[in-house]
Order: structure tokens, then C-alpha cells, then sequence
């Protein structure tokens, strides 16, 4: 079994995503952002389920679909490292090139 492990990165996309929709509905928020959370149990049995993300075309960099959000992760012996979560609509390289994201970290 491979351990999922969540970075800080990732788990501030989260708060920021529900603090998003929060301001329509309280609910909807919270339902969301428990469905994100728990949508990367899977790769606990099958971490290569996602698809390499097109961006980085590297075998290693991963993502999860849910709803209209990327889950990104990485690949490593140690564990799956959920590096960002993001609407699908963003542009990820942009979004690194402005220090928003350091997923090349967790490729060493």
C-alpha cells in the first residue's frame, strides 16, 4: 500500500476553494472540499491511476480529475505527494512560473 501524503501547497488550494464557494453556499463548500480530500484514497492502491499531466509530460506527474478540479500529484518511493489542486481552467505552467507551486521539488 503507498502512502498518499499532502504538502502544505496543496492543502492551502483546498482552503482557498472552499472559502471560494463558501460564499454561495456553506454546504456546497464543505461537500466539495471533503470530496477533493478524500478522491486521492485511491492511490493508495493504484498510484498510477491518474493521467501524466500534458503540462509536464514526465511519468512521475500525475493528476485526479474531480469535478472541474486537478489533483496533481507526484510519484515517489516514498508515497504519492499531492502537490496542488487547482479548477481546471488555470494555467498550471503560469501558475509555477509565478512561484505559486514548487511541484519540481518533489521530482528529487
Amino acid at each position: 500500500m503507498v502512502k498518499v501524503i499532502w504538502t502544505e501547497p496543496a492543502l492551502t488550494d483546498i482552503e482557498d476553494i472552499i472559502e471560494y464557494i463558501s460564499r454561495d453556499s456553506m454546504a456546497y463548500a464543505a461537500r466539495v472540499g471533503t470530496s477533493i480530500v478524500e478522491a486521492p484514497r485511491r492511490l493508495e492502491e493504484f498510484p498510477r491511476c491518474g493521467r501524466v499531466v500534458p503540462e509536464f509530460e514526465n511519468g512521475n506527474i500525475r493528476e485526479l480529475i474531480y469535478g472541474s478540479y486537478r489533483i496533481i500529484y507526484v510519484i515517489r518511493e516514498e508515497g504519492c505527494f499531492i502537490v496542488a489542486v487547482t479548477h481546471g481552467s488555470r494555467d498550471i505552467l503560469r501558475h509555477i512560473d509565478s512561484g505559486g507551486w514548487d511541484i519540481l521539488t518533489y521530482l528529487s
